[in-house]
């Protein structure tokens, strides 16, 4: 590293430090939700494998967590994997697939966060919902962060997902089609998605300058601010959280009002 690089560390450092230092608490998002986007160009622009590019992004995901730590943020849902992800070559898709079940693995046995699947679990290989079952499972008791990963996950699935299951769950009580469809509420649609009782998000962050939901949690980020980050996710940098929550506090939210 040079020394025009060392300054240019050394100034963002301290910059992060002076936002932080700004930071009101009380203003900050309780869930935040995350696109992960760019990884195959940061690789590319770096010269290197998509691999590579996806390995670099799945090790941002712990100090992304610990900066949310800091700031008191309860619930993050983070996501690694669309549906429209699986139709990606297997040459790519195979590697990806190893690198989310490591993610996986690793924030369970980390012992800070606790772990929830969203998501279409059939639709995975077997050893990928056996570590998500796993990875639930080891941390339900786990009074730290919820971690939502997105995996296997879609918008418009997870509505119809939601409302098979009202009508499953209707089914199974007994109840006729004609009581239920008197019944349906936001509220009800809202209990049997991926997130449950879950708060919805109050911020979306997504990388790499696309501003697009992309079918992102489409129910639950009704009334969400969102912030556009021009980096790509592999180099998200702490002052680019800190200018998030900050910009996300300037905000007057009004929910339609």
């Amino acid at each position: 590293m040079n020394l025009r690089d060392k300054l240019r560390g050394l100034l963002v450092r301290l910059y992060a430090r002076r936002v932080e230092g700004h930071l009101d608490h009380a203003q900050v998002p309780k869930h935040i939700g995350v696109i992960m986007d760019g990884n195959r160009r940061w690789a590319k622009a770096a010269g290197s494998t998509t691999e590579h590019g996806h390995r670099a992004g799945a090790e941002k995901i712990e100090e992304f967590l610990g900066w949310c730590t800091e700031t008191d943020v309860e619930v993050v849902t983070l996501w690694l994997l669309s549906t429209d992800n699986l139709d990606r070559p297997d040459d790519e898709l195979v590697p990806l697939l190893g690198i989310i079940e490591d993610v996986v693995r690793t924030l369970a046995a980390d012992g800070r966060w606790r772990v929830h699947h969203v998501g279409t679990p059939d639709i995975l290989p077997s050893h990928v919902q056996t570590a998500l079952k796993v990875a639930e499972e080891s941390t339900s008791h786990v009074d730290g962060i919820l971690v939502n990963v997105a995996i296997g996950y879609g918008g418009r699935q997870e509505i119809a997902d939601a409302v098979r299951s009202m009508i499953v769950d209707a089914a199974d009580r007994g109840t006729s089609m004609e009581d239920l469809a008197d019944s349906v509420s936001v509220d009800l649609i809202g209990r049997h998605l991926y997130t449950g009782a879950q708060p919805d998000p109050d911020l979306v962050i997504r990388t790499s300058g696309e501003q697009r939901l992309s079918g992102f949690m489409l129910w639950q980020t009704a009334h969400a601010e969102y912030y556009f980050c021009e980096v790509f996710w592999p180099a998200f940098r702490k002052v680019d959280f800190l200018r998030a929550l900050r910009d996300y506090a300037a905000r007057h939210r009004r929910y339609g009002g």
